[in-house]
């Protein structure tokens, strides 16, 4: 919370500093006003079910919602899932406004050159980009691909609810609130210190033999807004949203894998989030959105992120008592069979 309202302030100064009023970025529900009531009805709704299955099964899953409610869902853990989905709104809101003013402070700087440049010494001299479309060609992977990558708008904040409303342990779902806020605002500082377009938008002339994709139209879009917001920042009502460097796509799918493998979620779903980490870097240099330098900058990010936020929420050093009880227990189950022996 208390993150969310220093990067809210900052938003917030940035907005009367400039005489552009803070907007509010519609999201795959809609508006804000209509998005977050229905998606923390949804979130409740479903953590009330899943736990009264737990405990009672099917066949008497409503006295089971009842006693659910009665006896787990206390005012204080109600709380603490909203201040959750707050930080994370009032967060996102924030890096989405200082995202769209970039370019008037950082006005003429672009590092897409340069950058373009690391992405030959990484590669070999090979344009990545190029390097993919040869290997999986331009049509189906591109469809396949567009999926993975606009699958990342919804399922964030999803992930979000589900963390939230179906840990018993709000610590856990504080880490992962605080990891997901760490990454708009630590993104947001990775903008203005290296702005770029990106691949797509620096050199158009090498993604135009992909299939039209979902990510197709959203690029086009993209792109016509910020010339939009370029020349009426005010009057066009809209927010830009291009920026390369770092990879929040990354960034985000990465810290959310490296989060379910620190807290020992279940092997399936540490594997579905590596899997689409994976996906997600190849689809960031599939499309032109970002170079490697990006990609590999999100990871730090997303590494950052998780390291932080088990720090400041209390789980590091809960983690690191558990390890030590469990370091005793075994150092005392390997003492026994000695003590027999001696005996």
């Amino acid at each position: 919370m208390l993150l969310s309202i220093a990067v809210a302030l900052v938003a917030l100064a940035s907005s009367i500093y400039l005489g552009r009023p803070l907007r509010d970025p519609d999201g795959f529900l809609g508006p804000a006003y209509i998005r977050m009531p229905l998606l923390a009805l949804l979130f409740f709704g479903v953590g009330i079910v899943v736990d009264a299955v737990r405990t009672s099964g099917w066949k008497h899953l409503s006295n089971g919602m009842r006693e659910v409610v009665r006896n787990e869902w206390s005012l204080r853990r109600v709380l603490c899932i909203t201040a959750g989905m707050m930080s994370f709104y009032i967060c996102y809101l924030s890096y989405r406004n200082l995202k769209s003013d970039l370019p008037t402070y950082r006005e003429g700087v672009i590092y897409d050159h340069e950058l373009s440049h690391t992405d030959l010494w990484f590669s070999g001299g090979i344009n990545p980009a190029v390097f993919l479309h040869n290997l999986f060609g331009t049509g189906f992977m591109a469809e396949v691909l567009s999926v993975v990558y606009l699958a990342y708008l919804p399922l964030i904040p999803i992930s979000l609810g589900a963390v939230l409303i179906l840990s018993r342990n709000l610590a856990i779902g504080a880490w992962y609130a605080t990891t997901l806020c760490l990454n708009w605002v630590l993104g947001t500082v990775s903008y203005y210190i290296l702005p770029a377009l990106g691949p797509a938008f620096a050199r158009p002339e090498l993604y135009r033999g992909l299939a039209d994709t979902g990510v197709t139209e959203l690029q086009q879009s993209l792109i016509e807004t910020r010339l939009d917001v370029l020349v009426d920042p005010v009057g066009s009502g809209q927010i830009q949203g291009v920026a390369a460097f770092a990879s929040l796509h990354v960034s985000v799918t990465f810290a959310a894998a490296l989060f379910m493998m620190r807290t020992k979620q279940k092997p399936l779903w540490q594997t579905v989030t590596w899997i689409f980490f994976g996906a997600t870097v190849i689809a960031t240099l599939y499309f032109g959105w970002h170079y490697i330098l990006d990609d590999i900058a999100g990871m730090v990010i997303g590494w950052a992120s998780v390291t932080l936020g088990a720090w400041v929420t209390g789980n590091r050093r809960k983690r690191a008592q558990q390890s030590k009880e469990a370091d005793a227990i075994a150092a005392e189950q390997r003492a026994e069979p000695a003590l027999v022996e001696a005996s």
